[in-house]
Order: structure tokens, then C-alpha cells, then sequence
């Protein structure tokens, strides 16, 4: 082993810091948020593909075009991952999305919407963001007991996707100013007790039908 070198930091009345140090630093740093991790379970929280762009006033759309070359885009994007389950609300839009990628899909209602209503263009919460953070994590609860360590797909909505993770990051509700566009993909790692958001609602797959 050749000999450890050190170096200076940048931080205002920092000091010489071994090589090793800081490497080693950098890697709690990572444990410390689950990555690298052994036995860490990886949910993938995805937001069904679009339905308004050629929308059915239906009680249960399908997608639209635009949403099927989304659900396609998505489907490429997880192709070459391992993924061990798949969870999908019972809504069609989720169901259709969920197709685009697997054919062994559990659905589960408990990855629904959140109950609203739509008066003026504006919407109306009917459910407490209470209940949509319990029954949400009682799903990836249960998702985790059948596949622990595993890298799990959930396709659900937008309102239960961000009070979820609005829980996460231990933020009220309603306060996460960030918006899960369609198909995206928001990463939680679980281990335990400890939950780490790993990446919010993340569109690259989309760029080429934007």
C-alpha cells in the first residue's frame, strides 16, 4: 500500500484531512442515506402516464396517445433492471402504464388516489392527507414484507405520490413545491425504520417526446 496522502479542504477552519478520511467520510455519508447499503429495499414510486391530452370524460380514462408514448419512454428506461415486484393502483390510467413494462402486476388499491373533488378547475381534497400516508405506507409495507431487499415498482398517482413522500422528508403536507410529472419516478430506500428519499420525480426517460 503506497503512503496516504492529505490534502486541505475548502471549509472555512478546516485542517489537513488524509485521503482516506475524506473517502471515508463520503462513505458514511452515503450509508448514512441507504446507499450502498446491504438489505436496503428500493420502492420506486411512479405517476401514471398522461390522459388529458385527449381526454374522456369518463369516470376511468385511458390513456391518451401522448400518455402511451410516456408509458413506452418508461418502459425502456426499466427494461434493464432487475425489478422483483410491481404494485399498481386499480385505476386504468395506472394499470395501462403498469402493462407498458410488465405483465406480472399486483394491484392494490391502497395505491389509489387520493380522494378529490374538481369544482372551478381547482382541486378539492376529500381525503386526509392522514389517510393517504397510511395507506400508502401500509402498501409499501406490505410490498417489503413479500420482497425484502428487493427493488420494487409502484405505479400510482400524482396527490398520493407527494404526500407520501411529503412524509419522508418529514414536511407537512401540501408544502413539497415540486411536481410529479407524468411517469416519473420518485426512489425511497428502506431499511428497517429508516426511510431516504433517493430521487424525486424524475423525467429523463421523457426528453424525446417532450
Amino acid at each position: 500500500m503506497g503512503p496516504t496522502k492529505s490534502i486541505s479542504t475548502s471549509s472555512v477552519g478546516s485542517s489537513l484531512a488524509s485521503t482516506d478520511d475524506i473517502v471515508g467520510a463520503m462513505r458514511s455519508l452515503q450509508h448514512a442515506y441507504l446507499i450502498g447499503v446491504e438489505g436496503v429495499t428500493e420502492i420506486w414510486l411512479v405517476r401514471h402516464a398522461d390522459v388529458y391530452d385527449d381526454f374522456e370524460e369518463v369516470s376511468d380514462p385511458p390513456l391518451s396517445p401522448l400518455g402511451r408514448q410516456q408509458a413506452e419512454r418508461l418502459a425502456h428506461r426499466l427494461k434493464s433492471l432487475e425489478i422483483d415486484a410491481v404494485y399498481c393502483s386499480p385505476h386504468r390510467r395506472a394499470l395501462q402504464t403498469a402493462a407498458a413494462f410488465s405483465d406480472r402486476i399486483e394491484t392494490d388499491p391502497r395505491l389509489a388516489e387520493a380522494r378529490a373533488g374538481y369544482v372551478a378547475g381547482k382541486v378539492e381534497l376529500q381525503e386526509s392527507p392522514a389517510a393517504v400516508i397510511q395507506r400508502m405506507q401500509d402498501a409499501v409495507d406490505a410490498a417489503m414484507a413479500a420482497h425484502p431487499g428487493g427493488r420494487i415498482v409502484m405505479v400510482t398517482h400524482g396527490i398520493a405520490i407527494l404526500t407520501y413522500l411529503c412524509d419522508i422528508l418529514r414536511l407537512t403536507p401540501g408544502t413539497l413545491r415540486l411536481f410529479p410529472d407524468f411517469t416519473s419516478i420518485s426512489v425511497v430506500r428502506v431499511k428497517g425504520d429508516r426511510r431516504m428519499a433517493g430521487s424525486l420525480c424524475d423525467t429523463a426517460h421523457l426528453e424525446a417526446v417532450r
